[in-house]
């Protein structure tokens, strides 16, 4: 049996902004964009290249409003792994992403911590990579 993640939710303030900042800040791709009714929409994102994709989920009420940004508790909460570190941070940097570190090597590969529009925190990462 094969089995797989294919989306994860992130609860965001705002469909419209949320898919601007990823499509031109991350560079992912719009996969999907349909209206549900009442100010729903079902929106995903993805990587270039695939991978699992984000169902940008705009927050219903004050509860999911408070997790905007915050849905781990201050963790890194999505890794996005790439086979250019240098290239993609390059990208992201000039891009006006928020790194919250400078690039570091650890036994892993090379990551750097950075910030989407909300301030979850993500990890730029090259496995392998020393």
């Amino acid at each position: 049996m094969t089995q797989s993640i294919a989306l994860v939710t992130l609860v965001v303030r705002d469909y419209d902004e949320a898919t601007a900042w990823y499509t031109e800040k991350l560079g992912f791709q719009l996969v999907e964009d349909t209206a549900l009714g009442h100010d729903k929409r079902w929106v995903v994102v993805e990587p270039v290249g695939g991978g699992t994709r984000l169902l940008l989920a705009k927050a219903s009420g004050s509860e999911q409003e408070a997790h905007v940004g915050n849905q781990t508790g201050g963790r890194v909460a999505f890794f996005l792994s790439t086979e250019d570190f240098n290239r993609d941070h390059a990208s992201m940097q000039q891009a006006g992403v928020h790194f919250l570190e400078e690039p570091r090597h650890e036994r892993y590969g090379i990551v750097a911590v950075f910030e989407d529009l909300y301030g979850n925190k993500w990890d730029l990462i090259e496995y392998g990579h020393r």
